[in-house]
Order: structure tokens, then sequence, then C-alpha cells
């Protein structure tokens, strides 16, 4: 197949839908989880420097609610795809921070790479990298601590709210793997 060729993708057409329990347990999953992590950062980090709610959490939701059985779902890629990315992003701000178009380069690559040898291939992990490049000053000023609070302590969060969200439903099992 020619290079342009390949982009024309192929011919299998859109996922078939799913059912409307599967549509009501990802939506109770994404409000619980994403609830939960906004009401903690309410309650405990209202007026000071931190901040839990992040936006990678956002798609990390859709992972773990919307396609419960995949690998990018589990439990290892969530927590590891974060902290590795966290730490990539924000070694690559301090690196250099004059230059973000090429820290922001350089961490949203460094985190796939990292991810893929380490066996946590997470996507949100990407934006998490991407938020400790471009974030707000308030973000920059966490410096390390971005890789505990907000995110290692909010993806733990999610993690507890899918054990129990995605466990109730007869027809769900989350994890598929620990490891």
């Amino acid at each position: 197949m020619s290079y342009l060729g390949k982009m024309r993708g192929s011919a299998a057409g859109s996922p078939p839908r799913v059912s409307n329990a599967e549509v009501l347990w990802s939506w109770v999953g994404g409000l619980l989880g994403i609830g939960a992590v906004g009401l903690l950062n309410d309650l405990l980090f209202r007026g000071t420097d931190f901040v839990l709610l992040i936006a990678p959490f956002g798609a990390s939701a859709v992972l773990l609610f919307g396609a419960v059985r995949s690998p990018l779902a589990q439990p290892r890629n969530l927590i590891g795809g974060h902290l590795i990315a966290a730490l990539v992003g924000v070694i690559a701000y301090q690196l250099l921070p004059g230059v973000p178009w090429l820290a922001a380069a350089l961490a949203a690559a460094t985190t796939i790479a990292l991810m893929h040898l380490t066996r946590t291939l997470h996507p949100p992990g990407g934006a998490t990298a991407l938020t400790a490049v471009i974030g707000s000053d308030q973000i920059h000023q966490l410096g390390y601590w971005f890789v505990l609070v907000p995110v290692g302590l909010g993806a733990l969060i999610l993690l507890g709210v899918a054990l129990l969200v995605n466990n109730l439903a007869a027809n769900r099992r989350y994890p598929e793997t620990w490891l």
C-alpha cells in the first residue's frame, strides 16, 4: 500500500454502539470520579497554591468509565502513566522555562517513550506532561509537588472511584489486571 493510500483508512466503519446500561454506568462513573476529585479540591485546597482537578483527569475518566476493559485504563497505566508524565513535564519546564514550545514537545515525546518502555501507556499522560509545561503560574510554582498533588493524589482518587463504580454492574469488572 502506498504512503498516501494508508491515509484513506479502512472500510471497517464505526465501532458498534454500546447498551444504554453501559452508557449510564459510564456517566455515573464519570460524574462520581470527577466529582470526587473536584469536591476534594474544593474542601482541601481552596485558598492554597495546590490544585487537584486538572484537565487530563477528564480524559482518564473517559478511559476508566467508558473503556473499562482497555489496557490503557488499567491501574498500572493510570498511575504509572500520569506519574511519569508529571515528572517528565516538570523536568522539561525547569530545563527550558523560556522556550515553552520546545519544553512541551520534549515533555510529550519523552513521556510517550517512557510510558512505552515501562508498559504504562495512558494517553491522558501526554496532557499531564503538557500541563506541567504550559500550565498556570500556580502549576509551575508547585514544582515537583505537581507529581504528588495534583497528579498522584488525583489519579488515586479516580482509581478508587473506578474500583467502586465499575464493579457494581454485573457485566463490568475492573481492573482486568493490576500489573
